[in-house]
């Protein structure tokens, strides 16, 4: 099995409970302890209990003391327990990168023991010290109640235990990613500090280019579509509704352009072409927004939104999925107010997205998943080189994929006529929170000096 062990470039953090990584187990960087402890409570099918308040404190030192809030971290970082085979033999693994999403339902089934029920009795472990290379103890639980996580759903078999510098040149290399699911637990890092100081190392030599060639497919011009109108004017639902649609047309326009630009555009067959459009607009749109062009949406068209005024009934039937929606997006604009995503890691961020070789109907998977790979680790690569204080940077520029997939597929959901009072309410929110955090200037694309 690949590790990072021996490579002190490579040195990471477990995004459990901060020890040392050896690679990618069961979808996320993690440890052996919390590797071994996820395998050993999914292949015996463990129910946990927790004496406090099911938010106990993970490091490496506290790990052991709570088997049940140990778990449900795996779990909501994304290990997948679909990958591990029930009899605890290798074989059963799919070889995707990535966290999984599960949805809190699942959560709850497993930390209770419902997902169990129907292959075992179901038991109770209690808390007495399971350590990394222990058996549990007997202590029984009784109404153990799962604790709530925020997480998406997805039925992906998700594994990769470790790569090495080698392989990742093997995939920069090839003329040929995955799609991984990856949980939008976005907030969840605990203020950990670091138990490696960062090395120093250089950009892998084929990264350089591969990232310039994203970049330059890029159109960072600012949007043509006018957003600019009277002091004074109150504008109409309808009107808001077209501004709206012409920057849709445009934003779209500039999607396909990019497309056409890609380094690897040519080996794409049509069909896939166009199956990968169809199925990702969306969510390069929102990518888009959020990033290059967060200056003139958070800005300009804020400022029109604000002058649009909804009526009574259309506050009294704003939907459900639209709340979703406008909660899930203010939390991924102040993630990304957090990152300050540069150039480099945007174009990075859009051609993984765009590169799902789960999408249905794709004719060549095998080749989309190679091309995922090699930008997956292209990616990684700069964002450890340019920011070699910031260990985590890079699983949460990746956590933000799925959440935009997330939103992008609960927006069609959304009745067209309440599409103005989303921007605005999301809007109005977004620019509310700079002003209450006093965190500085609109999130913006930064480019990256010294490559």
């Amino acid at each position: 099995m690949d590790t990072w062990e021996d490579d002190p470039a490579d040195q990471r953090t477990c995004l459990i409970c901060g020890d040392r990584a050896t690679g990618l187990h069961y979808g996320i960087i993690s440890c052996e302890g919390c590797k071994g402890f996820f395998k050993r409570s999914i292949c015996n099918k463990r129910v946990y209990r927790c004496s406090r308040d099911k938010n106990c404190e993970m490091s490496r030192k506290q790990r052991n003391r709570c088997q049940y809030c140990r778990l449900l971290k795996c779990l909501q970082m994304g290990m997948n327990r679909k990958a591990i085979r029930e009899d605890g033999m290798p074989g059963g693994r799919n070889k995707s990168i990535g966290p999984v999403q599960i949805t809190e339902e699942e959560i709850e089934r497993i930390m209770s023991g419902q997902e169990f029920k129907e292959d075992a009795p179901d038991h109770t472990w209690g808390n007495n010290g399971d350590s990394d290379h222990s058996s549990p103890s007997n202590g029984a639980s009784e109404g153990n109640q799962p604790s709530p996580a925020s997480t998406l759903s997805s039925n992906r078999s998700v594994e990769m235990n470790g790569y090495t510098a080698a392989l990742r040149d093997h995939y920069i290399n090839t003329s040929m990613s995955t799609h991984y699911q990856l949980l939008p637990h976005l907030f969840s890092y605990a203020a950990q500090s670091g138990l490696l100081a960062p090395q120093p190392r250089s950009l892998y030599p084929q990264s350089h280019p591969l990232v310039l060639q994203l970049v330059a497919a890029e159109d960072l011009a600012p949007l043509a579509t006018p957003m600019l109108i009277e002091d004074g004017y109150k504008v109409t639902q309808v009107e808001l509704f077209a501004l709206l649609c012409r920057l849709a047309d445009e934003l779209l326009f500039r999607q396909i352009s990019w497309i056409k630009k890609l380094p690897f555009f040519c080996e794409l067959s049509i069909e896939d072409y166009t199956c990968l459009l169809s199925s990702t607009w969306q969510e390069l749109i929102l990518l888009s927004c959020l990033t290059i062009y967060s200056a003139q949406i958070f800005g300009d068209l804020a400022d029109i939104t604000a002058k649009y005024t909804p009526t009574d009934d259309e506050l009294q039937g704003f939907s459900e999925d639209g709340m979703e929606v406008m909660e899930r997006l203010i939390y991924l604009f102040r993630k990304f107010h957090q990152l300050k995503i540069s150039n480099e890691e945007y174009a990075c961020m859009k051609a993984i997205n765009f590169l799902n070789q789960d999408i249905r109907g794709l004719s060549n998977t095998s080749q989309l998943e190679q091309l995922n790979k090699r930008y997956w680790y292209v990616c990684q690569d700069y964002t450890e080189y340019k920011y070699p204080h910031q260990p985590k940077r890079f699983p949460e520029i990746m956590m933000c994929l799925p959440e935009i997939r997330c939103i992008a597929g609960k927006l069609v959901n959304v009745p067209l006529e309440q599409l103005p009072l989303l921007f605005k309410a999301v809007l109005h929110s977004c620019k509310s929170s700079l002003t209450s955090y006093r965190t500085g200037p609109l999130p913006s694309i930064t480019t990256s000096a010294g490559n």
